[in-house]
């Protein structure tokens, strides 16, 4: 199925049933195509073509969704923009995408790059079609997702990538006509995309956008909407089990949740399930797979502490550090084969291939699966730190910090944190003779890094500990801080 005419189809079939709305509007199937129609000829008359890259920097709003479809019809792909980034983030994402046009919400500027004000896109092209461009090798989405580097890189997602990965969801998750997500996840990732808007509205369904989270707001809006699942991160889900026992809480219409983009306790997932009488079905997957890869299946048993269990028409498997695949039990690294598997990392092919290896994504996941193919993820072979299923890279923060002339060495690390799973930690060792000022540390971080990414603690020491071969030992960092940060019991 071509994803460029889905909303064409959607509109043939049942041009009058609910397709995508938000806080300000609702879309019928109808409303849909003639917007896609109206948004496309818009980007068409700004320049934007087949190959081309459209740039998307926009909070959660139905225009998203338009605007997927309509860079879609023309052949071109979007690539999502996190607009918490600086404008310095947004303006490397941008120039490296090579996106012809930027449409924006705040009156953002990119030197020479065509930006558009998405409040007006379309407005002067009511009635106008556009024949939709459907090649299920070009280029869909483009992703940016940090690698052990710290520079962000392009994952490449074609519209077969994508269309697979939808279907499998579809599938595992039993979606149908009937089903209606609730969209609280940021639409620059490629879960909200995919799980939260793509699949359900490949299924027949619909998806209602949610502005940003609200843990006071979410069950009365579940309520409103009539939700029939929705896709959490363990942050989100740990807040929701915290709400006050006497909290307008009605799940009926709720058949599941989805939980993913970081580990989630067995406890926090018990305690959900009982206070919200909703399964929560627990998943793992990776940008560069197009979203998921595992997830606990709707008819079969849901093994808490694992991540369920392949998704149709993909392996999952591990391996060990000489390409060996391991027996049932035994640790290893995570490697996904699929059609969900990326086309690779913009313009770094030394990358893609160090990470997509004989159609093996390598994962950089450490794991071991039992008897009934369930995947249990046993650590990160990677120092990313994840803050609330948002994913950080704690080279791209030391990069930031050690270009303080002050500073001699930097090293940061994830701490437990009861609300967002971790935080950002940085060690930071002076120069000789040198004194860190760790006030000016925290405004440098300000204006360098988004807010998520910048250090909750900044601490210094007269050196950082390192290994036999003189790197920077972050496992003896964890472990020391862990020790120095709990209380005496």
């Amino acid at each position: 199925m071509q994803l460029a005419s889905l909303p064409d189809r959607r509109a043939l079939t049942h041009p009058d049933d609910p397709a995508v709305s938000d806080s300000r509007e609702s879309l019928t199937n109808h409303d849909l195509l003639s917007r896609v129609q109206a948004c496309a000829a818009h980007l068409a008359e700004a320049g934007v073509g087949p190959r081309d890259v459209v740039a998307v920097r926009l909070t959660n709003r139905s225009e998203l969704i338009v605007l997927l479809f309509a860079a879609w019809r023309l052949g071109a792909s979007v690539t999502p923009v996190n607009p918490a980034l600086t404008p310095g983030e947004v303006q490397r994402q941008v120039l490296d995408a090579e996106a012809c046009v930027v449409v924006v919400e705040d009156g953002m500027r990119i030197d020479g790059v065509v930006t558009l004000d998405v409040d007006a896109v379309g407005r002067d092209h009511v009635g106008a079609t556009v024949a939709a461009h459907e090649d299920s090798s070009a280029l869909a989405l483009l992703i940016y997702t940090s690698g052990t580097t710290g520079t962000p890189k392009g994952v490449m997602l074609d519209h077969a990538n994508v269309n697979h990965m939808a279907a499998m969801i579809v599938e595992a998750l039993e979606l149908g006509a009937e089903d209606r997500c609730l969209l609280i996840l940021p639409l620059f990732h490629v879960n909200g995309l995919v799980v939260s808007v793509i699949s359900p509205l490949l299924a027949g369904g619909s998806v209602h956008v949610s502005d940003r989270f609200d843990p006071q707001s979410f069950f009365p809006v579940v309520h409103e909407q009539r939700a029939t699942f929705v896709s959490v991160v363990p942050t989100i889900l740990s807040m929701l089990t915290t709400l006050p026992d006497d909290a307008p809480i009605d799940t009926s219409s709720l058949r599941f949740i989805v939980c993913g983009a970081a580990p989630a306790s067995a406890d926090l997932l018990d305690r959900a399930e009982r206070r919200f009488d909703t399964p929560v079905l627990e998943g793992y997957g990776l940008s560069e797979g197009t979203c998921a890869s595992t997830v606990n299946p709707m008819a079969g048993p849901r093994k808490v502490g694992t991540v369920g269990v392949a998704l149709p028409g993909q392996e999952v498997c591990i391996m060990s550090d000489v390409g060996a695949i391991l027996p049932t039990g035994v640790d290893g690294e995570v490697v996904v084969r699929g059609p969900n598997v990326m086309r690779g990392y913009l313009n770094r092919p030394e990358e893609t291939a160090a990470t997509v290896i004989d159609g093996w994504l390598h994962t950089g996941d450490l794991g071991c699966l039992d008897a009934d193919g369930y995947l249990t993820i046993v650590g990160r072979s990677k120092d990313m730190i994840i803050r609330g299923g948002e994913n950080i890279y704690p080279k791209e923060i030391e990069d930031v910090l050690t270009a303080d002339p002050t500073v001699l060495e930097a090293a940061v690390i994830g701490a437990p944190d009861e609300t967002w799973g971790e935080v950002v930690v940085a060690y930071v060792q002076p120069r000789p003779g040198r004194t860190i000022d760790v006030e000016a540390l925290t405004h440098r971080c300000a204006d360098a890094l988004s807010r998520y990414k910048r250090p909750t603690l900044i601490i210094v020491v007269d050196s950082i500990p390192t290994n036999a071969v003189g790197k920077i030992d972050k496992r003896a960092l964890r472990a020391t801080h862990l020790s120095a940060t709990q209380e005496p019991e």
